[in-house]
């Protein structure tokens, strides 16, 4: 019986075939997958008018074409689907007091987006900027890393990084709602204030950007100099230390 619907099956699907064309069915175990791909093979066959189809000509190699184009459009979608895009969640914020290996405080040149490294004597300190260190989760979290954004206490700036140019370059932005750093998407223009904190001793670490990996905020060697991105290889300091602030009162200009 269930040979003979075989054979029935087999008389019909070959009624349906362009002419010249023979079908050849194998009666053996089929997965979900070579169904689905007989199928839509078949549809293309099926729909086509071309008179290369209709010819005695068309041989092997057109039907392979066929089932490889189907393969290979199976496999765009499926890695398409496959890898969602990462949500970065913002779950606390503290401030700290920062400094690079050589001692020196961070400070804001007047009028100016820019922060530079400074050797900063006594009665210096309100010169002297503080961070706003907001930490992130989501699903790939690693204890090596932590995600944060670094906001400029008492204001509303952030640090960022993006090319402006070949290179990614470190910026100083505002941003007016700080709201919309709440939640982060990896695909996301936001994602340009998110900098992987490692740790590399007590109160010390390094500060690499999420979307520019092998870029690394920096201070130079020489005293007074902006504070830039660079690849870990390059003669600058990479390293910082921050402590947590006790409750202090603001300067003049926080808010």
């Amino acid at each position: 019986m269930e040979s003979q619907m075989k054979s029935n099956e087999s008389k019909m699907l070959q009624s349906q075939m362009p002419e010249g064309l023979e079908l050849e069915i194998t009666h053996h175990p089929l997965t979900m997958k070579s169904v689905v791909n007989l199928v839509i093979a078949m549809e293309r066959l099926k729909g086509s008018r071309s008179e290369s189809l209709l010819s005695t000509e068309f041989r092997n190699e057109n039907l392979l074409s066929m089932m490889i184009d189907t393969i290979v459009e199976e496999q765009i979608v499926f890695e398409r689907y496959s890898a969602p895009q990462k949500k970065y969640t913002r779950m606390s914020m503290q401030e700290y007091s920062v400094s690079d290996s050589e001692k020196r405080s961070l400070v804001r040149v007047p009028d100016s987006m820019e922060l530079n490294a400074v050797m900063l004597q006594g009665g210096s300190e309100c010169r002297k900027v503080n961070l706003s260190l907001s930490t992130y989760v989501h699903l790939e979290s690693s204890i090596n890393a932590q995600t944060v954004a670094l906001g400029i206490r008492g204001t509303n700036f952030f640090l960022s990084c993006h090319k402006d140019g070949e290179e990614p370059t470190l910026h100083l932005e505002a941003v007016e709602d700080k709201e919309q750093l709440s939640s982060i998407s990896s695909d996301s223009e936001l994602v340009r204030f998110l900098f992987n904190k490692h740790i590399t001793g007590i109160n010390l670490c390094t500060l690499v950007s999420v979307p520019y990996s092998d870029w690394y905020i920096s201070t130079a060697v020489e005293e007074n100099k902006p504070v830039e991105m660079c690849l870990e290889s390059a003669q600058r300091n990479t390293i910082f230390s921050l402590l947590p602030l006790k409750k202090t009162p603001r300067c003049e200009g926080e808010m």
